[in-house]
């Protein structure tokens, strides 16, 4: 049922790309040495975010659809991507009623993934039975993760699954189960901000930023 191929390609950002001066945006003053760049300005992820509703809305327009919110990180994304659709539905010929179901997965401590994995609301999920689901999630990188979990929502019975993911890094050992729908491939570096954390601090972020060294060592637990 799920599909590990990309069906949105990707706007892929170069291992070499040094991102943006912190100097050309708006941060809040509190994260101020905590950055060594922007990474994606927030602009760019609006734009990019509306093309996804677009490629969404060409392939499950008229679908009655459940999107599973993959929490913490991925609400704003999910909340943004809901709208564009909402707003495309409203003047377009096709239209895809929605309900948004949320869970929240837990595999980070500081930047590191763990192999311990916790899922919170999977006991809810009998509810996507023969239904459309569209799993949304912020970022991919090993794919264990999303591995674990599309097993979840695959013993639930849903009828069809997607998954749109915001960003897919280069990494290792990837378990090459991809997004159908990813906005950036990105090298392997640690992002914060537009709702990624790092420990919790940095959601408070429009832009997707990279982390210092200094912050990694302040909010370090």
């Amino acid at each position: 049922m799920a599909v590990c191929n990309i069906v949105s390609f990707p706007s892929q950002i170069k291992d070499d790309w040094p991102g943006y001066s912190l100097d050309l945006f708006s941060y809040p003053a509190h994260y101020s040495g905590d950055l060594d760049c922007v990474y994606i300005p927030h602009g760019v992820i609006m734009d990019r975010t509306e093309r996804l509703a677009r490629n969404i809305m060409d392939d499950l327009g008229d679908h009655d659809i459940v999107v599973l919110c993959v929490l913490k990180g991925g609400y704003q994304f999910c909340a943004d991507l809901v709208d564009r659709i909402k707003a495309l539905s409203r003047n377009s010929n096709h239209t895809i009623p929605m309900r948004v179901h949320f869970i929240r997965l837990k595999s980070y401590v500081n930047d590191q993934s763990t192999e311990d994995l916790h899922i919170l609301g999977a006991e809810d999920l009998s509810s996507l039975n023969g239904k459309n689901v569209l799993i949304v999630e912020a970022i991919v990188d090993t794919g264990k993760t999303m591995k674990t979990l599309l097993k979840h929502v695959e013993a639930a019975g849903p009828k069809m699954i997607k998954v749109a993911g915001l960003l897919v890094k280069r990494v290792p050992h990837n378990a090459a189960c991809l997004p159908d729908y990813v906005g950036f491939e990105i090298p392997n570096r640690f992002v914060v901000g537009y709702a990624l954390d790092y420990n919790e601090y940095f959601r408070d972020l429009n832009h997707i930023c990279v982390i210092s060294e200094n912050g990694k060592m302040k909010y370090k637990i």
